[in-house]
């Protein structure tokens, strides 16, 4: 098994693999919680960016299409067990899209769906990379970013040490998201559905993503801002339509 990937709760005999992309920034640990609010059928599996926690000793992606190499290596693997759903958060969507545009063009076997949640619509990749934060900002203003979204715990804000490491991986990330350019006209044939916070700070994402999908779409918001609020973070399994016959948590959907 590849360092890349984290099964929270291994379950050999699923028949379906849900497998999350993090946020700028991120690890697994935010995603872990998540394996208790899936359906039994369902494995829990996560992607873990270079750099940190079991990949502490790799370096970090030198830029987004080495991120990507690595990440669609961690892909195939788990398209070669079973049908798999492929959810992003934050970075993680565009990284998720990214990927289901090149596996759909011959990479390998795309997801049966793609959930992109918390992030813009990609067609706004030249606006983000003006907008805070930028790896051009400080530690401190990266800082309160990251603790105003409620990305960083109270233990990490507490110590020194883990509040460097915490803006060492997320400038890092920062610099590889950077480099991402979306091409015009391309768009993803897999049921792709938006989750998105109703106090996040997002650009018309329902609208902005609409026109990337040519099958099945959907949106929906949630409660609170880019994590939602923490009981719907804890559960947001529940809200991939995908995994559900009926609609996704009861949420206000649009497309």
């Amino acid at each position: 098994m590849s360092r890349s990937l984290l099964r929270p709760l291994p379950r050999p005999g699923a028949t379906r693999t849900l497998l999350c992309l993090s946020f700028c920034g991120g690890g697994t640990a935010s995603f872990r919680p998540w394996a208790e609010a899936l359906p039994p059928d369902v494995e829990l599996v996560l992607y873990c960016y270079p750099g940190r926690e079991g990949r502490y000793t790799v370096p970090f992606a030198a830029d987004w299409n080495a991120l990507i190499a690595d990440a669609l290596e961690a892909v195939r693997t788990v398209a070669a067990e079973r049908p798999y759903l492929l959810l992003g958060h934050s970075m993680g969507a565009w990284v998720a899209f990214d990927l289901t545009c090149r596996l759909e063009a011959g990479a390998g076997a795309p997801p049966r769906a793609l959930i992109a949640s918390g992030a813009d619509s990609p067609v706004r990749w030249a606006e983000k990379r003006r907008e805070t934060p930028t790896p051009r900002d400080t530690d401190d203003e990266l800082l309160t970013w990251m603790s105003t979204v409620g990305q960083l715990s109270d233990v990490v804000l507490a110590e020194p040490e883990l509040r460097s490491m915490a803006v060492e991986v997320f400038r890092a990330d920062l610099l590889v998201s950077d480099g991402y350019r979306y091409r015009e006209g391309v768009t993803v044939r897999t049921p792709l559905q938006v989750l998105y916070g109703a106090d996040d700070d997002l650009d018309a994402p329902a609208a902005r993503w609409r026109p990337l999908a040519t099958g099945e779409f959907r949106a929906d918001e949630l409660p609170g801002g880019h994590f939602y609020t923490p009981p719907v973070w804890a559960r947001l399994p529940e809200c991939i339509a995908a995994l559900h016959p009926a609609p996704a948590g009861g949420h206000r959907s649009s497309a």
